[in-house]
């Protein structure tokens, strides 16, 4: 297939490369020029979209879509009837909707299409994607979901798969909350951190968030996996959907705020599990 793939950055790239590697012809656009052998690259998001059957984005944020789809030079302006939009950023559901409808105007299709996995599941083909749209399209995509991932899930219409992601993500920010307090905890009573992480891993507090980071933390390699900005990003998500929803999150809104302390720290660009430390310090 003709794939335009914008945004390369740590999961874009690898992405966009494994479609390549599939065989697919793909044009890749970034925000700062990455070439990425066996593509395309091209100067707008306009010119990557021209003639491609899929338009692919993976990128920051909520104003980052809008501005890559709708801004100047932006992909929109080459979309095509039957074009597929796939989006694997983690945005607002409520904006997913919106730049669906917009995008259908062109007589284009929209899949909302987030992923779980991080860094070494995008480099190794085994995301799992939480996928939101029409059923026939989202078929249509198998393929290409099966050369990035292990899995993919339909979760329901448009926005359903932002709506199932920032849950996902949640659980994640909750759960290394808890771990991060209990290191914090048992390491003043004098119990060692290798220790504590050896008890997690042979009981049923284990998780794949405590064994996906715990090495991370023992070696305290902050090199950005899933960057703390960008949970941040996502929490502040959670807390307006459920503001939206009438829902009460009390505790993400105190984890929201151990996430803040460690962006005034100085760790928005390490990893999330950074937070150990601002726990510690807290």
């Amino acid at each position: 297939m003709k794939i335009a793939y914008l945004g390369l950055g740590i999961m874009g790239r690898p992405m966009a490369a494994n479609l390549v590697k599939a065989g697919h012809e793909v044009t890749v656009w970034n925000r700062t020029t990455k070439p990425l052998e066996g593509a395309k690259t091209a100067a707008t998001p306009a010119e990557a979209a021209k003639g491609a059957e899929v338009v692919w984005l993976c990128v920051a944020d909520t104003a980052a879509v809008e501005q890559v789809l709708f801004g100047a030079d932006g992909a929109a302006q080459s979309l095509q009837p039957g074009t597929i939009v796939v989006d694997s950023s983690t945005i607002a559901p409520q904006a997913t909707l919106d730049f669906a409808a917009r995008v259908r105007t062109k007589g284009a299709e929209f899949v909302d299409a987030p992923v779980t996995g991080s860094k070494i599941g995008a480099e190794n083909a085994q995301l799992l994607f939480i996928v939101g749209g029409p059923e026939k399209t989202v078929e249509k995509l198998s393929p290409l979901f099966l050369a990035l991932g292990k899995k993919f899930i339909r979760v329901g219409e448009t926005s359903a798969g932002e709506s199932a992601k920032i849950g996902m993500n949640l659980m994640i920010a909750s759960i290394f909350e808890g771990f991060a307090e209990a290191l914090a905890l048992t390491g003043a009573l004098g119990v060692k951190p290798e220790i504590l992480v050896e008890l997690i891993n042979n009981s049923m507090i284990k998780s794949g968030v405590t064994d996906y980071k715990s090495s991370f933390v023992l070696t305290q390699d902050w090199t950005a996996n899933f960057p703390l900005r960008l949970m941040l990003k996502d929490i502040r998500l959670m807390l307006a959907a459920a503001e939206g929803a009438k829902v009460k999150l009390p505790a993400l809104g105190e984890i929201k705020k151990v996430y803040e302390q460690a962006v005034a720290d100085g760790h928005a660009n390490d990893d999330y599990a950074v937070t150990v430390e601002t726990v510690k310090k807290l």
